[in-house]
């Protein structure tokens, strides 16, 4: 009988063991569910950790920057002073860190930890993404004399690390030139330093530098490279000649930075202006590149003569002359057919009262030679010789005089 007690307090204890090794160091041990997932936040935006964990029993979850060692919160209780921080959990199995506006500082491994004996843990990394932006000692717009050397500096920070390349706004290539005289050409260059060497006016412009580190949005600079020289002036044409009558235009070309004051002056030493007569223009065809026009409407022979192309900026002054001269026309100095009213105009008065003349006397001389003729025979029966009006067939050198007169009349 007593053997029977004894037996039976021997299982109960039994089994109290048996229990108390399933719950707290068998197959109920706390265990983490899944991994935690690292994370690549944007910067300002929420991060949230995820820790899953089965069988939590009586132990509690803590949040450690691991990096740090600095714990952000016990279980329901945040231990850092960060307001950014927070912890809520969903049935005491999902386990969530809260960081609000993620900053720079917030980047590092963050670990989930329960108190068991050994401790468990798992880590999940956060990573802070930043997008590209200039630092201050990017350059800005420069002023280079040609044939000199510059450097262009484009550093960016963000994260990941910007990748930064150049290229020229207009499209056109960029000119690398190594100590050893090589000479490259590329559509763009890639790095923070473009270094620009023996700088020809051709390789004046907008320099683009570029910025992306894959986080929206791409950046970009624009840098003025200003090439700085004097003037040049080169003339198509030194000599122009042009017909009586019609419009003429004369034309320089100028190439100067900083960009030149252009103007035409005559030999006379006047300035010429736009005006009824003249038509002045400059056609800009590049930062530096200036076409100078000149056109003189109705030219006229006092049109005729030099003029000179004039460019001055603050590196200097040039200038270059131009002839301009009549061309004859098939009337032997008119370049244009005229009617009568425009051969009246063209004479003028004192040649065609010279022809006026000649024709006068050369009818006077015949109408005398004429009435000589008819004097000389004058019959009782009034009759007129046939030859009468005309000039006397006596006289040849008049006769072919008024010939000419009349072909060159009609």
């Amino acid at each position: 009988m007593f053997f029977c007690a004894t037996d039976r307090m021997s299982l109960a204890t039994t089994l109290i063991l048996l229990i108390n090794f399933l719950i707290f160091g068998g197959a109920f041990q706390p265990e983490f569910a899944d991994p935690i997932v690292n994370l690549s936040i944007p910067l300002g935006r929420e991060a949230t950790f995820r820790c899953h964990v089965h069988h939590l029993g009586g132990y509690r979850v803590g949040w450690v920057k691991a990096d740090t060692k600095a714990i952000q919160a016990i279980h329901d209780h945040v231990i850092t002073h960060n307001s950014r921080v927070s912890v809520t959990h969903n049935d005491h199995v999902t386990w969530n860190l809260h960081i609000k506006t993620v900053q720079e500082e917030d980047r590092g491994l963050y670990m989930c930890q329960i108190n068991t004996d050994p401790m468990k843990s798992q880590i999940g990394f956060l990573d802070v993404t930043v997008p590209p932006d200039f630092a201050e000692d990017t350059s800005g717009d420069v002023m280079v004399p040609e044939g000199g050397r510059v450097q262009l500096t484009c550093r960016a920070t963000g994260h990941p690390e910007p990748h930064v390349q150049w290229r020229k706004e207009d499209g056109s290539d960029i000119v690398i030139r190594e100590p050893s005289g090589q000479k490259t050409r590329m559509t763009s260059y890639v790095g923070e330093h473009l270094v620009l060497s023996k700088i020809s006016r051709s390789e004046m412009g907008a320099y683009m530098c570029i910025a992306s580190n894959g986080i929206p949005p791409t950046i970009s600079k624009r840098i003025m490279v200003n090439v700085h020289f004097y003037p040049v002036i080169s003339v198509p044409n030194q000599l122009v000649g042009a017909p009586l009558g019609t419009d003429v235009t004369l034309e320089c070309k100028v190439e100067a930075f900083p960009k030149s004051i252009n103007y035409w002056v005559k030999d006379t030493g006047e300035m010429v202006i736009s005006s009824v007569k003249y038509n002045v223009q400059d056609l800009s065809r590049s930062s530096f590149e200036v076409k100078m026009t000149l056109t003189v409407r109705n030219l006229q022979r006092e049109d005729a003569g030099s003029y000179r192309c004039i460019a001055k900026n603050s590196l200097g002054e040039v200038e270059s002359n131009i002839r301009l001269y009549e061309i004859p026309g098939p009337t032997g100095g008119y370049g244009v057919p005229l009617d009568e009213d425009d051969y009246n105009d063209q004479y003028g008065s004192a040649e065609r009262e010279q022809e006026e003349d000649i024709s006068k006397n050369f009818f006077e001389r015949g109408r005398i030679s004429s009435q000589t003729t008819a004097k000389s025979y004058d019959h009782s029966d009034n009759t007129v010789p046939v030859d009468a009006g005309v000039p006397h067939a006596t006289s040849p050198m008049k006769l072919l005089v008024f010939i000419i007169f009349i072909l060159f009349r009609i």
